[in-house]
Order: structure tokens, then sequence, then C-alpha cells
């Protein structure tokens, strides 16, 4: 567990005497040098796999030297965490990204390599108890749904090509993670919650992507045997109730949990919810953006109040 410490101010407030500031200044100056020759280290690994893949720009280069770098830093982590603990999580974060990619990139985007990221990136995050990596194989996980981004000039876009079902399946995960929170310990309980937040922001998307087209259940179609012309159908109107009563409700559960990140993501989404649905009808005509504005005031309000009485309640 890392702490931040105010040396000078516990030292002129008598919590610490002189000699114990002195040793806690030896002990950060020697993790200050250990974690500096590990990013150094590190770019140093960084730029060596940039170099080999200008040198042989191939997909397969991309997954071998992924496979190289992973396995070393999986290695520094089992054997000496402690020492090379920044370097291990670095290896591993650039290895698994070059080898899922390479993977992705040589089978065209197909939904088995995702799914195999997903699980790889799952494997790997866990065996290095690395956040990121639980978070790249949930979001590895959605583009099996179809999930995707873009940009092209001066525009970022969004995609969720099947709103209902990205809603259930990470509604679904949300739901497992938590309950796995709750039993592991401590390491993992960060990792479980990390998915589990995730999942709650992708389950979002997808209720706003719903809000703004509804949803055409084409794979449901072809299961049930119905032509393309008589596919089934979710209106936008249900995604809108929908989504507001599940802010509302989950809202309401996190207050009483004390679950502080969740109701601040219900805040910002409820905001989006609002305004998404606002302007769709009313369009940016002057009343709608002064009124929208007042609204964002009263939001952020809200939120830092809640934020401070939260910190402000005794444990």
């Amino acid at each position: 567990m890392k702490v931040v410490l105010d040396l000078s101010q516990l030292l002129e407030d008598g919590e610490i005497t002189q000699a114990e500031a002195d040793k806690l200044k030896r002990l950060s100056v020697k993790s200050t040098g250990s974690l500096a020759f590990n990013i150094l280290i590190g770019f140093g690994v960084i730029a060596v796999a940039i170099g080999t893949i200008a040198l042989i720009p191939d997909a397969l280069t991309g997954i071998i030297l992924g496979a190289i770098v992973l396995g070393f830093g999986l290695v520094l982590l089992h054997y000496s965490r402690l020492e090379w603990g920044v370097l291990g999580n670095i290896c591993v974060i650039l290895g698994a990204l070059g080898l899922g990619g390479g993977v992705v990139y040589m089978t065209e985007g197909s939904v088995w390599a995702f799914l195999g990221g997903a699980i790889g990136f799952t494997i790997a995050g866990v065996i290095a108890r690395s956040g990121l990596l639980i978070a790249l194989s949930v979001l590895a996980l959605s583009s099996v749904l179809g999930a995707r981004t873009g940009y092209f000039h001066a525009s970022y876009f969004l995609g969720i090509k099947e709103p209902t079902l990205t809603i259930i399946a990470f509604s679904l995960i949300t739901l497992a993670c938590y309950q796995v929170s709750l039993m592991a310990g401590a390491v993992y309980e960060r990792l479980a919650l990390m998915a589990a937040r995730v999942s709650i922001l992708l389950v979002n998307f997808g209720f706003w992507i719903g809000s703004l087209w509804g949803d055409r259940l084409e794979q449901l179609t072809g299961v049930l045997g119905r032509t393309k012309e008589n596919v089934l159908t979710i209106p936008r109107l249900y995604f809108v109730i929908g989504w507001a009563l599940a802010l509302v409700a989950f809202a309401v559960w996190a207050m009483r949990n004390d679950r502080r990140w969740v109701v601040n993501v219900c805040a910002v989404f409820g905001a989006i919810h609002f305004y998404t649905q606002f302007f769709e009808r009313l369009g940016p005509n002057p009343f709608a953006i002064l009124l929208g504005g007042v609204s964002a005031l009263g939001i952020a309000i809200a939120i830092w109040q809640f934020n401070k009485k939260a910190v402000a309640k005794p444990s």
C-alpha cells in the first residue's frame, strides 16, 4: 500500500520526530531511484519493440515480440515483484497489446480474435494484478458484440452495434464481478471492481445509443426464423424510459451502500441522458441552451455537495 505524506507538515505539527522524518526521506529516495531505473529500462524495451516492428512491419512480428515481452514481464512479476514490479507491469501491458493487436490485425478483426484477446487480457491482468489489462479485457469483449470507436478529420465516434445485447450482457458481467469483489481479497477485489466499472460504462453507452436510434434485433430475428422485412425492433422510447429508471434505481442503491463512484457515474450519465433527449426534441435554440446551462450548474452543485458529505462522513 502506498501512502502520500507531507513530512515537513508532519514534522512541524509534532506528529513525527526529526529522526523519523530522515528515515522516511531515505526510504523515499531509495524507492524513487528504483522507480526511475524501472521506468528507464521500460522506455528502452518500448524503443526496441517499436524499432523491431518498424524494421519488420508485419503482424507476425508483433505477435512474436508481444509474446516474448509479455512472458518476460510475467516472469519479473512472479519472481521479483517488489524490485522490478514497475518494469514487469510495463512489459506485461506492452506485450499483451502487441500480441492481441497482432492477432486482431492478422485475422482482420474476427470475433474469435477479440474473444481470445479478452480471455488473454483477463488471464494476464489477474497474474499481473493490472487494472488496465482487466479494463482492456472488458473492452475487447465488447468488440465481440460489435462495439467500436473511430476517428476521422476533427470527428470521433462511438459505435454500439447491438445496444440490447450490450445492456444485457454487461449488466450480467457487472453483477458477477461485483459478487466476486465481495468474496475476493483486497487485490482481486480491485480488479473485479475495475471490470464491473468498465461494464457499467458500456451498459450506459448501450442505453445512450438505443435512446437515439432504438435497436433492430437482427441476430435474434434470424434465430427465430423471421425474414429481414419482419425484423424485431425496440423503439427508442423504451430505451429512454428504461435508462432513466435504471439510473435512478442504481443511484439509490449506490447511496444506500456507500458506492460513491456509482453515484457519480449515475449523475454524469443522467446529465448526458437529459441533455441528449432535451436537445433532440427542442434543438439548439437559445432558450434550450440557457435552460441546459442552468441545469448543468445544478447537477454539478448536487454532485459536489454529495461528494463533500461522503468525504466528511465518519468511518
